[in-house]
């Protein structure tokens, strides 16, 4: 049995699946305005999300990593949700697949021929230098 008193429900949920669901002590992930800590009976909440790691300390002690291209952060004093269109598990990330798309994404910049394809492909690049940041972090606390 989970001890509710001390933990929060997580859900971390992507476009395509939920990548998330379970009771967690603590989750930390990139707010729009910083890192952020929730813990248990957190102060209700709703802001963005950057690009980053989420990192879900789960009820067991053990930790789960989460990378997200950014979303929205719902927080209630019981419950986290995490809405992004693009979430891949820490184990999941592919350091070669994610360099190739930061390539792509500077040759992008580099023969952007508007505004909007420059903003497209600066956007695309901070995405994939946070999934690589994130690959990082991941690797190191493994």
């Amino acid at each position: 049995m989970v001890d509710t008193t001390h933990t929060i429900h997580v859900d971390v949920v992507s476009a395509e699946e939920s990548i998330f669901s379970g009771e967690a002590r603590f989750v930390a992930l990139p707010g729009e305005a910083g890192e952020l800590g929730i813990y248990p009976r957190h102060t209700p909440l709703i802001t963005r999300v950057k690009a980053g790691s989420v990192r879900i300390e789960k009820a067991d002690g053990s930790e789960e990593f989460v990378f997200v291209a950014g979303g929205i952060l719902e927080v209630q004093p019981n419950r986290v949700t995490v809405l992004s269109d693009t979430a891949i598990r820490g184990k999941d990330l592919d350091e070669e697949k994610a360099n190739q798309a930061r390539q792509a994404a500077e040759e992008a910049l580099k023969n952007a021929k508007s505004e909007i394809d420059v903003a497209k492909a600066t956007s695309e690049l901070a995405v994939m230098a946070a999934q690589l940041a994130a690959l990082r972090k991941y690797r190191q606390k493994k």
